[in-house]
């Protein structure tokens, strides 16, 4: 075990191999961005919606990535009545600056301060606390789709603690420069979570902080695929991280914490590249083919006939470029026989 911070943590190969995984990857990707300019700026669109509409989700939110993008695209300040929608243009715009301006957004007290600021500029029901720490109690707890929520561990006390605990997170992150960037991440977010230090948005700011911490730190990367995504989708674990590692407080063993932040890595890495490679293919088409998944993309579940009708091209070469198209990793079949039909992967 090695003390980083306040926390044991157990540096073995898997750790090693873990972090070396994500660093290869990384070591690649300028010639993947130079190759792949215009795709980036699409994918890059994409995540930015995902990744709104995933972290205020996780918090309650009840907005698909559909209506998220609608409200993004046609934003009025002025008549942002509803609580999710405040949420969303907050995160987005937070989002935003860490996006174009990580570099020079110091992880000082008053930067983490301004950004909560920001983050809850339209909640109307947040004015009071916004930008300063915490004035009362606040327990960490998850909500689910059903509208319970379930507490996960309580959190620093108000007042000195809270002020002395975080002083000594940011001293700590500006100060250790033997520790791996991704564990340092790992652990600030982690810490920042532990600490809660604001009366509310503690968990939408400590995914902004992750994605701030790791451009901060030349994972360029991070802003094309969402992070908040996998975690809501792995929210459980997620939850169940923190729960595990907090029980052993102070002094934890947060080992498993950090291996889960690389694993969220490695997955969206995955997905990076899948999209990339999905991306190149589907530029490679011929008309008809493009024409054949848009018309799957908008009508999943479609049989080769009622393809062939509506788009007047043969049946006999419907059938043989969806062959293509399934062999590509584009499309999906589903049945056999009359029943046989197509949808977009």
């Amino acid at each position: 075990m090695s003390k980083v911070h306040t926390f044991e943590i157990k540096i073995d190969w898997k750790l090693i191999s873990e972090i070396s995984s994500i660093d290869r990857f990384d070591a690649s990707w300028s010639t993947i961005e130079k190759r792949e300019g215009q795709t980036l700026k699409q994918l890059k669109s994409v995540a930015t919606v995902r990744s709104v509409g995933a972290s205020t989700r996780i918090e309650g939110s009840k907005m698909s990535d559909a209506e998220v993008e609608v409200l993004l695209q046609t934003m009025n300040i002025d008549k942002l009545e509803d609580r999710d929608a405040q949420e969303v243009v907050g995160y987005f715009e937070v989002f935003d600056l860490i996006s174009e301006s990580a570099d020079s957004i110091k992880i000082t007290e008053n930067s983490l301060k301004n950004l909560h600021n920001q983050l809850l500029k339209y909640s109307s029901k947040d004015q009071w606390h916004k930008g300063g720490y915490k004035q009362h109690s606040n327990s960490v707890e998850a909500s689910f789709p059903d509208g319970t929520t379930q507490i996960i561990f309580e959190t620093t006390p108000p007042g000195v603690e809270t002020e002395d605990a975080m002083k000594a997170l940011i001293n700590w992150y500006n100060r250790d420069t033997a520790i791996h960037p991704l564990v340092k991440c790992a652990i600030f977010t982690y810490e920042f979570v532990s600490i809660h230090p604001f009366q509310d948005g503690n968990g939408r700011l400590s995914r902004l902080l992750s994605t701030l911490l790791l451009l901060k730190h030349g994972y360029k990367w991070i802003q094309y695929v969402s992070f908040e995504h996998e975690i809501e989708y792995r929210k459980k674990e997620y939850y169940t991280e923190l729960r595990k590692c907090q029980a052993q407080r102070p002094g934890e063993d947060v080992t498993s914490w950090v291996l889960f932040f690389l694993s969220t890595l490695k997955n969206i890495q995955s997905q990076l590249m899948e999209k990339l490679e999905r991306t190149g293919v589907e530029a490679r088409l011929s008309p008809r083919e493009k024409s054949i998944l848009a018309f799957l993309s908008d009508h999943p579940g479609s049989k080769s006939g009622a393809v062939a009708a509506r788009l007047n091209i043969p049946n006999p070469t419907v059938k043989r470029i969806m062959r293509d198209l399934v062999t590509k990793n584009l499309i999906e079949v589903f049945g056999t026989g009359p029943g046989t039909n197509y949808s977009v992967k």
